[in-house]
């Protein structure tokens, strides 16, 4: 990934982010994951970010396919969001990003827990500056 690449990945990420407190803010916690998904879809889509549900990508084993994985939101097709209702997060959270990255050629994924009164976040990339780091 070349510096306006990163550049504009950051950008979306703090939009993308932007529209995550506000969902956060607006319902609070308590809610099931499918609510979330369909709240923030719908800030997104108000804040003019093009965003797709439950984003399928093919995974191949020995360069054949072996099946699909399913991310939660895929937002201009370059930033992958993973959400959470969870008392917090654990290492396969982190893990199943990782995997979403790695099947789908990805870099950053947002791993977004709407669980507790303030929204938690991690920022997971693929490949940069090393392969796997929590950012």
């Amino acid at each position: 990934m070349n510096a306006d690449e990163h550049g504009c990945l950051n950008l979306l990420t703090e939009r993308v982010l932007a529209a995550v407190f506000e969902v956060a803010n607006t319902l609070g916690a308590g809610f099931l994951e499918k609510i979330y998904e369909r709240a923030l879809l719908r800030e997104l889509s108000l804040r003019g970010i093009r965003a797709s549900a439950q984003a399928s990508f093919s995974v191949s084993y020995k360069g054949h396919y072996i099946g699909e994985y399913f991310a939660d939101i895929l937002v201009e097709d370059v930033l992958v969001v993973e959400l959470k209702c969870t008392e917090r997060f654990g290492n396969e959270h982190t893990a199943q990003c990782l995997n979403y990255l790695r099947a789908s050629g990805r870099s950053v994924c947002l791993l977004i827990n709407f669980q507790k009164p303030k929204v938690e976040w991690k920022r997971i990339v693929w490949g940069y500056p090393q392969e796997g780091a929590v950012l």
